[in-house]
């Protein structure tokens, strides 16, 4: 069985930020079948980030738009009425999903396996 793999919203701005390959990083640290995903609400923030931040960060948020079309990434429905983290946290909590991201709070909540970013330039499996 595919484990599902979610994508919070800054995870996903990494290859622009820092010029890490995302998919090929996961693809290499994971030894298993796996799904990709990303809760309805990261499209939100995207453009959010499109709309109301500095050029750099747009570029970012306008390129992991781009990599999530190219990569067929699937869209988990979510209810919108809460924080983006606290979906994702909710969704992993009591199931086999990894949660991929760079949020410290985040991070500290989630008791389970995590992928995040190293010396900023490799990913890995947090326990």
């Amino acid at each position: 069985m595919k484990k599902i793999i979610i994508l919070d919203t800054n995870f996903l701005l990494i290859p622009a930020q820092f010029n890490v390959d995302i998919f090929s990083e996961i693809e290499r640290i994971c030894d298993f079948p796996y799904q990709l995903c990303i809760i309805d609400k990261t499209l939100s923030e995207l453009d959010s980030i499109i709309e109301n931040q500095r050029q750099k960060y747009k570029n970012s948020a306008k390129l992991a738009l781009k990599l999530l079309k190219s990569k067929a990434v699937k869209i988990i429905k979510t209810k919108k009425d809460k924080y983006v983290d606290d979906l994702i946290f909710n969704l992993a909590e009591n199931t086999e999903i990894i949660v991929a991201t760079q949020d410290k709070e985040l991070k500290k909540r989630l008791k389970k396996p995590i992928i995040t970013l190293r010396q900023k330039k490799y990913l890995k499996i947090m326990n």
